[in-house]
């Protein structure tokens, strides 16, 4: 992508920072300015070269800004792009990093108005169980996908634009509708942070607790990875896409009501089939990432 003048990154933590720091390796912009919530976390920033500057103001910031990217947790989005409205000239692009998406369109609409076109949605299906400026790393969307859910309003060159930028950070371009994102990431993320979150409170309010995590291993450490994530930002995604999330998790619900029954009755036959129905769509799984991620340690080498 041709060298753009300004970028601007709301929110300086692991996606925000990881992002500028991709698009700073490609020398995408000339200028990359940070906004957000604490003055000491985008001061980190500056000092670890994520940003060249904190904006004294959002006007300051939004001036010649070619796009902005929303990195802050979705509960915050239809505030930020409130403050960001006034100021949004034509040809400034704004996007975002969040998990959710209808949420973040009906709040984009409610904020932007008119200016709704100027918004592109978007997700980078990346990350780390560490927060902030020091989690940030120029490689973290290389290879990975990210979804852009595009609106009628929003103009070809737009969308595009967003993504060649994506792109430009290593990742690859997919496109849902925003309904068809939450369904799928209610299913394949929201869930299973719910459920790791859930059994690790779990054990943690047990007597015993101190003795359980003594023993706990490989199985419990990989199986709870996700637990160690950010508390603030999985709560607002579990109450953004709720309604998703509850069919999901009343489907999972069901089956553990089922081999609940199998194991009372001690129907080994049935809990065998199950599981190993789940071995066999897990190992399938596996190779299809395992391809994928060689395609990209071989994209690189070349």
């Amino acid at each position: 992508m041709k060298k753009e003048r300004k970028l601007v990154i709301a929110g300086v933590g692991l996606i925000g920072g990881s992002f500028a720091l991709a698009l700073r390796k490609q020398n995408a912009f000339e200028r990359i300015v940070g906004i957000g919530r604490s003055t000491a976390t985008l001061v980190r920033a500056r000092e670890l070269g994520i940003i060249d500057e904190a904006a004294a103001s959002v006007a300051e910031a939004l001036e010649g800004a070619d796009l902005v990217l929303i990195a802050a947790p979705v509960a915050q989005t239809e505030a930020i792009l409130a403050l960001i409205r006034p100021h949004l000239r034509p040809g400034t692009i704004v996007t975002d990093a969040g998990s959710t998406k209808t949420d973040v369109v009906a709040a984009a609409r409610r904020a932007l108005g008119e200016k709704i076109g100027q918004f592109v949605p978007g997700h980078p299906i990346a990350g780390r169980e560490m927060n902030g400026p020091e989690a940030a790393m120029p490689d973290l969307y290389r290879g990975k996908k990210v979804i852009l859910t595009p609106l009628t309003e929003n103009a070809v060159k737009d969308v595009e634009y967003v993504g060649a930028t994506w792109e430009a950070c290593g990742a690859k371009i997919h496109r849902l509708t925003p309904e068809e994102h939450d369904r799928v990431f209610a299913a394949v993320s929201h869930l299973p942070h719910l459920l790791a979150y859930a059994l690790v409170d779990d054990i943690a309010g047990k007597p015993h607790a101190e003795l359980l995590f003594q023993y706990a291993a490989s199985g419990f450490r990989d199986f709870t990875r996700i637990a160690a994530s950010s508390p603030e930002m999985w709560r607002d995604i579990t109450l953004a896409n709720s309604a998703a999330l509850l069919q999901e998790l009343d489907a999972y619900l069901a089956r553990l009501q089922s081999l609940r029954g199998h194991l009372v009755s001690g129907n080994g036959a049935a809990i065998e089939a199950v599981y190993a129905n789940a071995q066999r769509a897990r190992l399938n799984w596996s190779v299809s990432i395992e391809s994928a991620e060689k395609q990209v340690r071989q994209g690189g080498e070349s």
